[in-house]
């Protein structure tokens, strides 16, 4: 709180002060350009060498910079920066994007560029003095042209065949960190915890205690599959991701897939909630079998026979268990 009572109104600076704060802003952006292309270099060259010409652009706009100020006020810069401007807009630090994917990275550098014209255009319009006007004027332009640049250099570098080579690692990693460990978890969730739940139901026909077994199996095979796949693989070596990320998917969807036949059993009537606790059994082994299809390039046909099968031999050993 301290920190924001004490930050410069924009209105309030000198034109020397401007000067120097958009200095500072084309310094920091063309850091965070450079740290995209670091990020992409290896899997998304043709986008890193994008963010490499954005950053020389950015270069570029500082040295001119750096001549007006020195032209009109010297050689001294003041310090002045984006955090010390109250309403000025900011930036997202590098390693908060750093899991996040090439198109994201695209979207936040082109949001960058947009929210930089917009406050350079709001501050132009709230300004008396011409000189201001015509310094905050050009340099809201000089965001635009950024953009451009930006549109230029993406249009010339990323053909349609950089594009689909993208496309396909984009998808081969978000199948790797998400689908893949996530369908595990879903597959163990809902096919381990059939014989606990259903064995219960059917030995006592009491729903509050088959819905607290159900429950407990769910969440404790969730933290155990989301340990585990976490702790397997770092991700260096196999490119599957970020571990936490991987212990994410595999941990909630385990739950998720437990608790869809354990909730059910909140309806107090047993036969209510044992059939439709059955439906969702159904629905679920379904979904995996789609999922499968769908990213893992399996033939549904053998898809389903393998996961419908597997979870009717898991039911049936429940039910039979249960029944004796």
């Amino acid at each position: 709180m301290r920190f924001s009572i004490h930050r410069r109104k924009f209105r309030d600076l000198s034109e020397q002060e401007i000067l120097a704060l958009a200095i500072s802003s084309e310094e920091d952006d063309a850091r965070i350009y450079r740290g995209y292309a670091q990020q992409l270099r290896q899997d998304y060259p043709d986008s890193a060498a994008i963010f490499d010409g954005m950053a020389a652009e950015e270069d570029d706009h500082r040295r001119q910079l750096l001549a007006l100020h020195k032209q009109r006020f010297g050689d001294h810069v003041p310090l002045i920066r984006r955090e010390h401007v109250a309403g000025f807009h900011a930036r997202r630090p590098v390693w908060l994007l750093e899991n996040l994917g090439v198109e994201r990275i695209r979207t936040e550098a082109a949001a960058m560029e947009r929210a930089a014209e917009a406050f350079y255009l709001k501050a132009a319009s709230q300004t008396k003095d011409a000189d201001t006007r015509q310094l905050l004027g050009d340099l809201a332009a000089a965001e635009a042209g950024h953009a451009d640049h930006a549109e230029t250099l993406e249009n010339r570098l990323l053909g349609p065949d950089q594009r689909s080579d993208e496309e396909r690692t984009a998808r081969r990693q978000f199948v790797l960190t998400w689908v893949q460990p996530g369908l595990a978890g879903l597959m163990d969730g809902s096919v381990s915890t059939l014989a606990p739940i259903f064995a219960t139901a059917f030995a006592t026909q009491d729903t509050w205690t088959t819905f607290l077994v159900g429950l407990a199996a769910s969440v404790g095979a969730g933290i155990s599959m989301g340990f585990t796949e976490a702790a397997s693989d770092d991700g260096e070596l196999s490119g599957r991701g970020s571990p936490f990320k991987r212990g994410v998917a595999s941990g909630v969807m385990t739950t998720v897939g437990g608790l869809g036949h354990a909730l059910p059993y909140l309806i107090p009537d047993f036969w209510t909630a044992t059939l439709i606790a059955f439906a969702v059994v159904f629905l679920e082994l379904w979904a995996i079998a789609w999922i499968q299809k769908k990213y893992m390039e399996t033939p549904f046909l053998r898809a389903a026979l393998q996961v419908v099968l597997g979870g009717a031999l898991v039911f049936a050993a429940g039910v039979l268990i249960g029944s004796g």
